[in-house]
């Protein structure tokens, strides 16, 4: 099941402050986007009923939100999605695409030589 991109900025504050509630999570996004609590409160109930996020009792009536979903498996499936759906499941094509519109820096290259070296040496 995927989520929406409101969904997945509500995801990224949960993966980088851990369990918390969602005033803390409306106050982390209030400079960049400027949402209410309650639509940080809809769409974690949206991320609850997907099985994304867990719902707890805190102290008092605080709801706790914790993630379900570990950033590394969300990353790899919409990673693998995207290049199902745009490349037919092939990366090599994907990686040809940044070569060729010249958007893979130097860092870039050197960062997939060592990969590609790293995978080399564990066969």
């Amino acid at each position: 099941m995927s989520i929406t991109p409101a969904e997945a900025t509500i995801m990224d504050v949960l993966w980088r402050l851990g369990p918390t509630d969602a005033e803390a999570i409306t106050e982390a996004l209030a400079a960049s986007e400027g949402w209410s609590t309650f639509t940080v409160r809809t769409l974690l109930e949206r991320l609850t009923k997907k099985t994304f996020v867990a719902r707890n009792k805190g102290e008092g009536k605080r709801l706790i939100f914790t993630p379900l979903v570990p950033r590394a498996d969300y990353v790899f499936e919409e990673s693998q999605g995207l290049v199902d759906r745009l490349f037919g499941g092939q990366f090599g094509p994907l990686a040809a695409q940044f070569a060729e519109k010249g958007k893979l820096t130097e860092d870039d290259i050197a960062e997939l030589k060592a990969i590609i070296a790293r995978l080399e040496d564990g066969r």
